[in-house]
């Protein structure tokens, strides 16, 4: 059943419109975002899709066949409280639009449909608020830019979801262009595009099956141990944020962080951030192996230095490595689970993924979903009217 076809199943009648926004996976730059730093995303060709229409009241009715069990969800446009369930994600987008001034005068039918697994890492969440932007910017017909919705999302999620997210998983979604990544310095929101040379090289996604959880997991740990850091740095040297610092200013100052654990995190972002704009140089000038070799060594530090990893995503990367014709493993996406993305010779690809189903299967008893992805364009209308 295609989203129109379930449109009109559960509400009856034509939706008015369709938007789509991808998913994502970051090549590299992890944990970097909310410091300050450089990230490397790029949209995916799976994400969600949602067909619209308004009503005369302000009714909100909410429904996605990937939680067909709860079946609608119903609120008010004067009621937007949160319940524990997924259509808090598209409420606090709602709220975001209505706290930042938009006028949302009349309620509306929203049904969603998505191919991107829960708490696989690929920012299923990032992708429902960017695409509930794109909808509310449709059927309002609101002057609101790609760049806009990203940030209207990350704020959503900041405020009404209490995650304190950053903002590459929103600007992924809504700012994503086929067949490149994007290089995004979070401090000022310059950002350039890097071709990924398709022809030479797949990117491969794969699922450990192990879900995480953001909001409930060590996210907000993490971001406070880098706070500490950063406040104790300021003791010694005046930095605007981790990733302001380089590796050789980290190494002069470091010892100020006299919390291990918080010394540990701020080494990763700096770290990161230095590696992130070194691997992009490297794939701009051709040189994969780089690229590749710089994957590998992000994922040693989430994994020793951020402690953000998980003994199947190590297994997984390792293994990777193992393989004839991989450039680099790593884990991808906020950690504790989820998925690595691997760099892969084009003409290894299926090998490689029939290579490491076995193993996973081997290892842990339990299938892997993997995924040779196409990196697609960001949030955007696909249909308009009755379609």
């Amino acid at each position: 059943m295609n989203i129109q076809e379930q449109f009109r199943t559960v509400f009856g009648g034509e939706c008015t419109a369709v938007c789509f926004a991808p998913g994502r996976v970051n090549l590299i730059g992890e944990h970097t975002d909310y410091n300050g730093g450089y990230v490397f995303p790029c949209a995916l060709d799976r994400g969600i899709t949602c067909a619209a229409r308004l009503r005369g009241d302000r009714r909100v009715r909410l429904y996605s066949d990937n939680f067909a069990d709860i079946g609608i969800v119903e609120a008010s446009l004067d009621d937007l409280g949160g319940d524990g369930r997924w259509g808090d994600y598209v409420k606090a987008v709602l709220s975001a639009f209505l706290s930042y001034g938009y006028s949302l005068d009349r309620g509306m039918e929203l049904a969603y449909s998505g191919d991107l697994p829960d708490g696989a890492g690929l920012s299923s969440s990032a992708a429902m608020e960017v695409l509930t932007g794109a909808v509310l910017r449709e059927l309002f017909g609101l002057a609101v830019t790609a760049q806009e919705l990203a940030l209207i999302g990350q704020f959503a999620e900041n405020r009404f979801i209490g995650l304190n997210c950053g903002i590459m998983d929103q600007f992924a979604s809504a700012m994503g262009r086929a067949d490149h990544a994007i290089l995004l310095d979070t401090n000022t929101l310059r950002y350039t595009y890097a071709p990924i040379p398709g022809d030479r090289a797949a990117v491969v996604i794969i699922n450990s099956g192990v879900k995480h959880s953001l909001a409930s997991s060590a996210y907000n740990d993490r971001r406070r141990e880098c706070e500490t850091a950063l406040a104790q740095l300021n003791t010694v040297t005046k930095t605007r944020s981790l990733c302001a610092l380089t590796p050789e200013a980290f190494a002069e100052y470091g010892a100020a962080v006299t919390d291990p654990v918080a010394y540990r995190r701020a080494r990763h972002a700096v770290t990161e951030n230095a590696r992130t704009v070194e691997a992009v140089q490297a794939l701009n000038r051709g040189d994969l192996d780089a690229f590749g070799a710089m994957m590998t060594a992000s994922h040693l530090s989430l994994r020793d230095d951020y402690e953000v990893s998980c003994p199947e995503l190590d297994a997984l990367a390792e293994a990777a490595l193992n393989i004839d014709g991989v450039y680099g493993a790593r884990m991808t996406g906020g950690g504790f689970g989820g998925c690595t993305v691997n760099l892969v010779r084009r003409d290894r690809a299926e090998a490689f993924v029939e290579e490491m189903k076995a193993f996973y299967q081997r290892t842990f008893g339990r299938p892997a979903p993997i995924w040779i992805v196409r990196i697609g364009d960001g949030a955007r209308v696909i249909g308009r009217g009755s379609v």
